[in-house]
């Protein structure tokens, strides 16, 4: 899965006050790295979506995690897969199955590095258009927007949870 090439790439970045293995721990919970998902947020016009893993609670490479909502009525759905996890610097997924709106499949992950007592983050996602005339037409409208929203999400907890350092390396 790796090797699938992606269209458009967007990445955020935070210095964290929190070692490289708490921030991964943190991280490695899909319910608490995928929060901001979960959320009735104005990004989702007000709807969240649910999330399930399973049994390995996307904590080893093969993990599957799905992800149901509704927006305007519109069923949106996805299914990921842990393609690579190497505790405690990164950790990439991928869709294997999408029913989405702005974006189409992607690949999504996060990296970190350790500096004095603190660590930089980096949230990176991968992604394409939505297939088909309508959601392409608005994944090239919004996917920009979207892929942004949702690494800064990302990225945005964790600062919340560890504290932002001052130091180098974001």
């Amino acid at each position: 899965m790796h090797d699938r090439a992606f269209s458009f790439h967007h990445e955020s970045r935070a210095a964290l006050k929190a070692s490289v293995e708490d921030v991964f721990a943190h991280l490695d919970d899909f319910k608490k790295l995928a929060a901001h998902m979960g959320r009735s947020s104005g990004m989702m016009l007000g709807s969240r979506m649910d999330i399930s893993t399973d049994d390995r609670q996307g904590r080893t490479v093969g993990s599957r995690i799905v992800m149901r909502g509704k927006v305007l009525g519109l069923s949106l759905s996805l299914q990921e897969v842990v393609t690579l996890r190497e505790p405690p610097l990164r950790k990439t997924w991928e869709t294997v199955e999408t029913n989405l709106v702005v974006m189409g499949r992607y690949r999504l992950g996060f990296e970190l590095e350790a500096f004095g007592a603190g660590c930089a983050l980096r949230v990176f996602i991968d992604y394409d258009h939505p297939s088909g005339v309508f959601v392409r037409w608005l994944g090239a409208m919004l996917g920009k927007t979207y892929a942004r929203w949702c690494t800064q999400q990302m990225v945005s907890d964790a600062a919340r949870e560890f504290g932002v350092s001052t130091d180098a390396a974001a």
